[in-house]
Order: C-alpha cells, then structure tokens, then sequence
C-alpha cells in the first residue's frame, strides 16, 4: 500500500472542492466553454456576485481553476486535466441520454 500521505491529500482537496452542486456547475460550465468571467456566472446562477466569488475562490485554492486578468475582468478556465476528465466521466450519461 502506498503511504504517501500528501498525493492523497491534493486529491481529496480537489474531490472536497467539487462536492458542492455550484462548483460542479461553476467547473462544467468553464469546460464547456473555455473560459468565462464572474458577472456571467452571476448571471446564470443568479447569484449575488460575491457568493460567486467565495466558490471560484474554493475552486482556485484546490488547483482546478486559474485565472487571466484583462483589465478590470478576470477569466477563469480549469487548469487541472485530471478534473476535466472526472467531469466528463461523471457527466457522459446525461449527456449521451
């Protein structure tokens, strides 16, 4: 058995941070799209701007997304290809029904 504490750790991190229903949203959403700013996940959850924020925050602090400032926007994309495949592993029978 492997007793590397610390590999396990990172991964129940990230496992912790997508096992909310608005950041599993937040991450497949930013999958499907590449790419999206705060005030258009807002939009979509319909959620105040900065109980978006507290979640992309969560998500940013596990590893599984980055962002890019523009300016005043930042663009946030999942940066952790390990997520990206869970995702879509979790999400493949949805979409092929």
């Amino acid at each position: 058995m492997d007793m590397d504490t610390s590999k396990y750790n990172e991964i129940a991190e990230i496992l912790k941070a997508l096992a909310h229903p608005v950041r599993l949203c937040i991450v497949r959403g930013l999958i499907a799209k590449g790419g999206c700013n705060v005030c258009h996940m807002q939009e979509c959850f319909g959620m105040p701007q900065s109980t978006t924020s507290q979640h992309l925050q969560k998500l940013r602090s596990a590893g599984i997304i980055s962002g890019q400032r523009k300016g005043l926007e930042v663009t946030y994309q999942v940066c952790d290809q390990r997520v990206i495949k869970l995702i879509e592993i979790l999400f493949s029978e949805q979409e092929e029904g």
